[in-house]
């Protein structure tokens, strides 16, 4: 059985997808970019983007009951590979160890013309 999670405390699902869905423990957390979800506008900059990225995550997560602690695994998109860096800085401030497995990949372009996104995979339970 499946449960779609929503909450707005993250950008509103913007087509035919849910912000998560939990099936029985696990959690898929859908891609989130850098957008404030009080005005769905794109905040400024890597810096900005990858810290509002984790936020929207982690009220995502917490509508399902759950942490980003909960993760086994992200998948980070980057259309600049460069600042893959910034990314290993931001995510330890919301993921504690043992850390989940993760991908990063390189992208040409994402929605909105974001310059990250992410998804995550938890376990609950």
């Amino acid at each position: 059985m499946k449960k779609t999670i929503a909450t707005a405390d993250a950008p509103a699902a913007i087509g035919t997808y849910s912000q998560a869905v939990q099936a029985g423990n696990t959690i898929y957390l859908s891609g989130q970019i850098g957008l404030d979800p009080a005005t769905m506008q794109m905040v400024e900059g890597i810096d900005a983007q990858i810290a509002r990225v984790f936020e929207n995550l982690k009220a995502v997560a917490a509508a399902a009951g759950a942490t980003l602690d909960d993760a086994v695994k992200f998948n980070i998109y980057l259309t600049d590979l460069a600042h893959f860096a910034k990314v290993n800085e931001v995510m330890a401030k919301y993921v504690a160890q043992p850390y989940p497995a993760r991908a990063a990949v390189g992208v040409k372009e994402l929605p909105r013309g974001a310059l990250v996104e992410a998804d995550a995979i938890l376990v609950v339970g």
